[in-house]
């Protein structure tokens, strides 16, 4: 774009002019910047071979590597288990719903928080042991008693049950998550892998002795790595309003053992209606979720409402919803009004996200292991024509945080080729310019960067241009490119930086012979950020008399990203953070019209004149004379 555009405000509807549509940021930047799985250490035998690659009959496959996964939680179903009016049916459909949904929804685990039966009799128990055949070997779950299973108020020092026996350590120990029980057998834990890493579940009785309580800890204390979600069945009430309160065996838990130990991020409870929610902060001063979910109240006792906690780690939430299976599967024309208004509940208590930093939350007791820096031979594949790094390997004066790097300061090309570049300051810019930094992206290569302060009104900025005679000012790409650089924008935005360059060659496309372009004063190929922050690439190629454009969606600020562009002598694809870009042209496109002129990071010229420079961070750049498959980008993240 010309800088008198730029100063002019004028657009070209035609050609570079965007329309300023909704259009999402990929979720999967987040992935690239920081939600890489931590490899977990292991349970034990039991709990260690997880639920990795297990199947149901007609579910499908679990994808425990997946960073998307559903844990999905069942409350009091006691009403649906009365021996004076049972009807087992809307658990069933839930229960199959859990089974041929599994694939496509991830689902990870499913876990009942007590009250499975009205009175504790052995025949309720049996037919409620009976209906959880049909999740049995096809979805890992847990159970645990609530006050309505059990015929005592004692805690679960109580001793046998009709309960224990069926819903005892023996029906789990088939299970690949099961990772044991308590002497007493009412307290277990499950050792689960979803999301590329393992979690831990604790089901705990609803009165847990002292001894559950030391039983729990050392459970916690042999997994000290892992994420937990605890499971209770009386932990928190709550009234109309929906903030959650705990209860005394709520607060029991908490003092004795949620707040000390880090690990506990979720806390689930059933017992009290209405559903309600809390953020509680424990001893390390992070946030511990506390929900209540219960759903007796509903028609026909719930009807086997189902609530999924769907943890997505690219996008830092956890989505909570929560329906009735049962009520959906029927035909909208055979269900009646109460199932109608019951099928799905939309209120801020049933439907709501919760936004959780994962890495950040886990961190003080598994952290995130920061890659460490990569040589340069290490990413340098076959036709790698020019590397460029800002750590000590590649860039002279590298000196403290905030820095100035002076005009003249060379940035060597590491491949040997030739193609250094040189740090020039625009106009009458200052020392502040252009700045060296240790900030980078989390799969760069080098942990370096340049920080870059250019922008308009005046006219500011810096450039790193290579030399006058420099190979890749001539290098025409006959056989396809890819240029890589990362970038990252900062936070707050501040300032005009309307069609601010980030790399390109000099030069007039003009004088190339290309006539079809918007203007033939702008460079033969520039990537630059428009006013809506799209990234656009335009390239005059050296067989066409074209230039397609690439153009993204709006990218984010405050965060690190990675952009490749990738031409395999046919066509140009862009890519942000190892994903293809929708908006990529079909036009022909063979190599770069280079007119033998600089290469430039930090701007793009209009009529052979810098008008504004960068405005951000930008770290290793590179660009190989052939296309390369995302596996081979500069971040393995990608």
């Amino acid at each position: 774009m010309s800088t008198e555009e730029q100063s002019s405000g004028r657009r070209h509807p035609d050609r570079r002019v965007l329309l300023r549509a909704a259009v999402a940021v990929p979720a999967a930047g987040a992935a690239v910047a920081g939600t890489a799985a931590v490899p977990a250490q292991a349970a034990d035998a039991a709990g260690s071979a997880g639920s990795a690659g297990s199947a149901g009959s007609s579910g499908g496959r679990f994808g425990a590597d997946s960073p998307r996964f559903a844990l999905a939680v069942l409350p009091d179903t006691q009403y649906l288990f009365d021996a004076d009016s049972a009807d087992p049916a809307p658990l069933r459909a839930t229960f199959r719903h859990l089974v041929t949904e599994r694939a496509a929804a991830n689902i990870a685990f499913m876990t009942h928080l007590g009250d499975v039966t009205e009175h504790g009799t052995e025949a309720e128990i049996d037919l409620a042991a009976d209906t959880f055949r049909v999740l049995h070997g096809r979805v890992p779950y847990s159970v645990l008693a609530g006050n309505h299973d059990i015929r005592s108020s004692t805690d679960d020092q109580r001793g046998d049950s009709a309960y224990l026996s069926a819903f005892g350590p023996d029906r789990y120990r088939s299970m690949p998550t099961f990772g044991g029980a308590s002497p007493d057998g009412y307290n277990s834990y499950h050792v689960l892998r979803a999301g590329g890493r393992q979690w831990l579940v604790l089901a705990l009785d609803w009165r847990v002795s002292d001894q559950g309580l030391a039983w729990a800890q050392g459970v916690l204390d042999r997994h000290p790595t892992l994420p937990a979600v605890l499971t209770t069945h009386d932990i928190a009430w709550s009234g109309d309003d929906g903030e959650a309160r705990l209860s005394d065996h709520g607060q029991r838990l908490w003092d004795g053992l949620i707040k000390g130990n880090d690990q506990i991020f979720l806390a689930l409870g059933g017992h009290y209606w209405p559903p309600g929610r809390t953020v509680l902060t424990n001893d390390a001063g992070h946030d511990v979720h506390v929900h209540i979910t219960n759903y007796q109240d509903r028609y026909y006792g719930g009807a086997g409402m189902i609530r999924t906690y769907g943890f997505d780690l690219v996008r830092g939430v956890v989505d909570v919803e929560t329906f009735s299976p049962w009520f959906l599967a029927r035909d909208p024309a055979a269900r009646s009004p109460l199932a109608a208004e019951t099928l799905e509940l939309t209120g801020p208590t049933d439907r709501f996200t919760l936004d959780i930093d994962f890495d950040a939350r886990f961190s003080g007791f598994a952290p995130v292991p920061a890659p460490k820096p990569r040589p340069a031979r290490a990413v340098m594949p076959r036709g790698t024509l020019a590397y460029w790094r800002f750590d000590g390997s590649g860039t002279e004066a590298v000196q403290k945080p905030g820095a100035p790097l002076p005009d003249g300061t060379v940035v060597r090309d590491l491949t040997g080729r030739g193609n250094d570049l040189r740090v020039r300051r625009l106009h009458a810019s200052g020392a502040d310019a252009l700045t060296w930094s240790r900030e980078h992206h989390r799969g760069q290569p080098a942990h370096a960067s340049l920080r870059f302060d250019g922008g308009q009104g005046p006219d500011r900025g810096a450039i790193l241009t290579t030399a006058d005679g420099a190979a890749l000012n001539s290098e025409k790409f006959p056989r396809g490119y890819t240029i890589e650089t990362f970038v990252r924008l900062p936070e707050p935005f501040e300032g005009n930086h309307d069609w601010m360059g980030i790399l390109s060659w000099e030069g007039r496309n003009g004088d190339a012979g290309k006539t079809t372009g918007w203007s033939p004063l702008e460079p033969t190929c520039s990537l630059n950020l428009s006013p809506e922050r799209f990234l656009q690439f335009v390239v005059y190629p050296h067989r066409q008399d074209a230039d397609p454009t690439s153009w993204s969606h709006a990218v984010p600020v405050g965060r690190w990203m990675h952009i490749a562009v990738v031409n395999d002598g046919r066509r140009t694809v862009m890519y942000v953070d190892g994903s293809k870009i929708a908006r990529n042209p079909a036009q022909p496109s063979t190599g770069i019209a280079t007119l033998g002129k600089p290469f430039v990071l930090g701007g793009t010229q209009f009529d052979e004149r810098f008008g504004q420079g960068f405005y951000g961070w930008l770290g290793d750049t590179r660009i190989v004379g052939r296309p390369l498959p995302v596996r081979e980008f500069l971040t393995p993240l990608g």
